[in-house]
């Protein structure tokens, strides 16, 4: 009994912490994000390569978002943006503590202070791996980065492939959600 309570306990924490995406942004306050109509895929030198499959995912939500935001992709060099990626996946360790509060201990009982340790503490590791997602937006003429945005979020490596898509499709709603940024905020 008391080890499935450990780990009905321990399954509850996990869902909570796979559950938030951590998502941030920042933009050059001097550009003016009305003249931006159009954008241009490009390669991101020096980030690291996903399959081929995943960056079709990942350029398919993007543009679905982008269209939604008034952009237009385009093959042209003479876009107004251009739009590159980076997306990696790292290890981390979890420690997990867990303490039954079962046993007896000091409290109050009958009318009187009672002494005494009680209780269980036991704790496991576990490996988990963090997704992050980078947008990177240049204003094409000036080539200076006018816009990024970064989602990390704890991956569920046996999701299945809609799961995946899903959380890919709302990190990116939330990494463009800003975006263009609000005049007001300059």
């Amino acid at each position: 009994m008391m080890t499935r309570l450990l780990v009905l306990s321990l399954l509850l924490l996990g869902a909570s912490n796979a559950s938030a995406q951590d998502v941030r942004y920042n933009f050059d306050k001097s550009a003016t994000f009305a003249n931006f109509k159009t954008y241009k895929w490009v390669t991101m030198k020096d980030a690291a390569k996903v399959s081929d499959l995943v960056d079709k995912q990942i350029k398919e939500v993007v543009d679905a978002e982008l269209a939604k935001k008034g952009l237009t992709k385009s093959d042209s060099d003479s876009a107004d943006l251009y739009l590159g990626y980076q997306a990696g996946v790292q290890k981390e360790k979890e420690y997990t503590q867990f303490n039954s509060g079962w046993g007896y201990g000091p409290g109050w009982y009958g009318g009187g202070w009672y002494g005494g340790g009680g209780g269980m503490t036991t704790g496991s590791t576990s490996t988990i791996y963090i997704g992050q997602l980078a947008l990177d937006l240049y204003g094409s003429q000036a080539k200076n980065l006018v816009f990024r945005s970064v989602a990390s979020k704890t991956i569920d490596t046996e999701a299945k492939p809609e799961k995946q898509q899903k959380n890919l499709k709302k990190a990116v709603e939330k990494m463009l959600k800003n975006y263009p940024p609000d005049a007001k905020k300059k």
